[in-house]
């Protein structure tokens, strides 16, 4: 009993936390938003502008959502980071948060997701494969240690979560005769 009521509560967490996360996200006004989203994409590719890897993003659009909690944008890099609401990017990626944190976290192999069918990328398939090998290439120990640990910490919690709303079957011994 205590199982079947734990895996409730996990699977209820996994559900409703993102909501609970999107409803004040999406009454933030979006210059806000974006403000936030191009200084962490500033802080988390560092290395990758200063080494020109980001040449390949020069006047294309990459729209993201994050379906779950309702959140949905648009980047690009021409020597600064670029955010917009959504209008035409060349491609998009969709995932639910949970899957984003874990693809960022390591835990989990966005190609894995992507046949699992947890992550869409439709759109130019080209800019579709940079973009996840640029994605790829950020070393997790190298992530500021704030964001880091934060990640981590959330990650291992989602993962948990996950273990505990797998349904679990009980097999009964059956009488010997």
């Amino acid at each position: 009993m205590s199982a079947v009521f734990s895996a409730k509560i996990a699977q209820q967490l996994l559900e409703f936390t993102p909501k609970a996360i999107g409803f004040p996200l999406a009454k933030m006004p979006f210059s806000l938003k974006a403000k936030v989203i191009s200084q962490l994409l500033g802080l988390l590719l560092a290395e990758q502008a200063a080494d020109d890897e980001l040449e390949f993003l020069s006047d294309k659009w990459v729209a993201i959502r994050v379906d779950d909690l309702n959140l949905a944008f648009e980047v690009s890099f021409n020597g600064k980071w670029q955010v917009r609401e959504l209008t035409d990017a060349q491609v998009s990626f969709s995932a639910n948060s949970a899957e984003l944190v874990l693809v960022a976290a390591a835990k989990e192999d966005p190609d894995t997701l992507f046949f699992q069918r947890k992550l869409s990328i439709e759109g130019d398939t080209e800019l579709g494969l940079e973009v996840k090998n640029l994605l790829l290439s950020i070393e997790f120990a190298s992530m500021p240690t704030p964001i880091r640990l934060s990640v981590e910490k959330l990650a291992a919690v989602i993962e948990r979560l996950q273990l505990e709303a797998k349904p679990t079957v009980i097999l009964a011994k059956s009488p010997s005769y």
